[in-house]
C-alpha cells in the first residue's frame, strides 16, 4: 500500500516534483561530480517536511538509529551500499565492531542494532557489538520482541586498538552520537577506521553549521534546477550564550525569533501563502527530540513558565543548552492512517537505501513528531515500480515523490560532508 499523500494532486510541490523529475540526468550528474570532490558520511538519515508549497529537511542524523523500521525489501539495497562503502574504506575488512549507545534496555534500539548487524554481516563481515557502558561488564544476551537476540560485550582497549575478547576489528562503526562527549577509549586509535569520525559527534557538531552548509548546497543546486532555493531550504538563525534556566539571553532569543518570522512572512507574501508562519527553537547540538519548541510570536517566549524553560535548557544525556538554533517551521501536510506524518530517508555512503514515515496521532502539522507516542510506517513502493517514472503526472507516482525525497535527503547528506570537512581536526589548512 502506498501511503495517502494529501498533497498528491494539487499545489506547487507538484511543480517542484516535475522540475526534479525532468532534470534527473542533470541532477544525477551534479551529484556524481560532487561525490568526486567530497566524501559522503558513512551513513545518514534525514527528516523531511512536505508543506505542499515547500519541501525541506529539518534534521540530519549522522549516527542514525531506527534501521529496524526498514522493511526486508529494502535490505538488498542497504547491503549493496554497505559493500560499496566498506570496499572504499577497508577492502580487506573481515571484522566490524559496532559501538552502540548506552541505553541497553531499549528494545527498539536493540532491534536497530540487530538490523545493522544483519546488513553488515550480509555484506561479508563478521560483526559483533562492543559497549562502552559501565553496566556491561561481561557478555550480555538481550532478547528482542521478534524472538531474536543480540549479544553486547564489554569493549576492550589494548596497544592503541579497541575490540573484544578474541576479536580484533579493522573497522569500528559508531552508532553512538557522542552527546555526552568523546570517551577516552575511542581516542587516538592505531590503524583502525572509526566510522563516522569523532568530530561527527554532537560534542563537536552544531546544527547551525550544518544548515549553513545546506544553504550553500541549495544555492548551487537551485541554479541547476532553475528554482528559488527557499523551496527546499528552511531559513534559520542562531542564538548564542543562552541560559534558559536563568532567562539569560531570552531577549536576544526573542529578537532573533522576531527577525526570522519577518523573513518568513516576506517569503509567504511573495508566494501567496496564507499559512501563519512559525519557527522551531531547539538546541544547536543534538536534541534527540528533546527541548524542541514551536513559536509563532516572539512574545510567547516571555510568557513561558519556568518549568518549560528548564525543560528547554537540557538536551540528550543531560547536556546544558548554551546555543539555540532558530529554524523556519515547515508544516507537514502528509497523513498516514489519519496521523500527521513526515518522511525519514536512510542512506549508506551516497546511496538512498530506504526510509519510513514517522507519524504521530497526537501532534499537529506544525509540531515536532520525534516525541514519545510516535509510530513508523515504511515508505511503501510497488515492487515493480521502485524507479522514478518520467512522464507520469505530477503527484500521481509514489516512486516519483519518493525520488524527490531522496534528492532532498542527498542534498542534506552532501551538506553534512561539507560540514565534516570544515570541522576535521586532521585537515590540512592552507593560507
Amino acid at each position: 500500500m502506498v501511503p495517502h499523500l494529501i498533497t498528491a494532486l494539487t499545489g506547487p510541490i507538484n511543480e517542484l516534483e516535475q522540475r526534479i523529475i525532468d532534470s534527473m540526468p542533470a541532477t544525477e550528474r551534479w551529484f556524481r561530480l560532487e561525490w568526486m570532490e567530497h566524501t559522503p558520511p558513512f551513513y545518514t538519515s534525514v527528516d523531511i517536511r512536505n508543506a505542499g508549497f515547500k519541501l525541506a529537511p529539518v534534521d540530519t542524523n549522522l549516527f542514525p538509529g531506527g534501521w529496524n523500521h526498514l522493511t526486508p525489501e529494502m535490505l538488498p539495497l542497504a547491503v549493496q551500499a554497505a559493500m560499496a562503502a566498506i570496499e572504499k574504506i577497508c577492502p580487506e575488512a573481515r571484522n566490524l565492531l559496532i559501538v552502540p549507545e548506552n541505553h541497553t534496555r531499549n528494545s527498539f534500539y536493540l532491534s536497530n542494532l540487530a538490523q545493522l548487524q544483519r546488513i553488515f554481516n550480509m555484506a561479508g563481515l563478521h560483526v559483533r557489538i562492543g559497549s562502552i557502558s559501565p553496566d556491561v561488564k561481561k557478555p550480555l544476551v538481550m532478547d528482542l520482541p521478534n524472538g531474536e537476540s543480540i549479544t553486547l560485550e564489554p569493549l576492550l582497549r589494548e596497544r592503541g586498538r579497541i575490540g573484544l575478547k578474541n576479536f580484533d576489528p579493522c573497522t569500528i562503526l559508531l552508532n553512538n552520537d557522542l552527546s555526552a562527549g568523546v570517551p577516552g577509549i575511542l581516542e587516538d586509535l592505531h590503524a583502525q577506521y572509526l566510522l563516522p569520525p569523532l568530530h561527527a559527534g554532537w560534542s563537536v557538531r552544531r546544527k547551525s553549521k550544518h544548515f549553513r552548509s545546506y544553504e550553500e548546497v541549495t544555492k548551487r543546486f537551485g541554479k541547476v534546477l532553475g528554482i528559488d532555493p527557499w523551496l527546499i531550504n528552511p531559513l534559520f538563525g542562531k542564538c548564542s550564550d543562552v541560559d534558559l534556566t536563568s532567562s539569560t539571553g531570552l531577549e536576544q532569543l526573542q529578537t532573533q525569533v522576531d527577525t526570522l518570522l519577518g523573513k518568513i512572512r516576506r517569503k509567504y507574501k511573495e508566494y501567496g501563502i496564507n499559512e501563519k508562519p512559525f519557527v522551531v527553537v531547539k538546541a544547536d547540538n543534538g536534541t534527540h527530540g528533546m527541548g524542541v519548541m514551536t513559536v509563532r510570536d516572539a512574545k510567547e517566549l516571555a510568557a513561558l513558565q519556568p518549568q518549560t524553560l528548564a525543560s528547554m535548557a537540557v538536551s540528550k544525556d543531560g547536556q546544558t543548552v548554551h546555543d539555540a538554533l532558530i529554524q523556519e517551521g515547515v508544516l507537514t501536510q502528509e497523513r498516514v492512517h489519519e496521523a500527521v506524518a513526515e518522511p525519514v530517508v536512510y542512506m549508506v555512503d551516497r546511496y538512498v537505501v530506504g526510509g519510513f514515515y514517522r507519524i504521530h496521532a497526537d501532534r499537529g502539522s506544525d509540531e515536532n513528531l520525534n516525541a514519545p507516542g510516535a509510530g513508523f510506517v515504511p515508505l511503501a513502493f510497488h515492487h515493480s515500480t521502485q524507479l522514478p517514472q518520467p512522464g507520469a503526472r505530477p503527484g500521481a507516482s509514489a516512486p516519483n515523490r519518493f525520488y524527490m525525497y531522496g534528492v532532498v535527503a542527498r542534498l542534506a547528506m552532501l551538506a553534512a560532508s561539507y560540514e565534516l570537512e570544515a570541522t576535521d581536526p586532521n585537515a590540512e589548512v592552507y593560507d
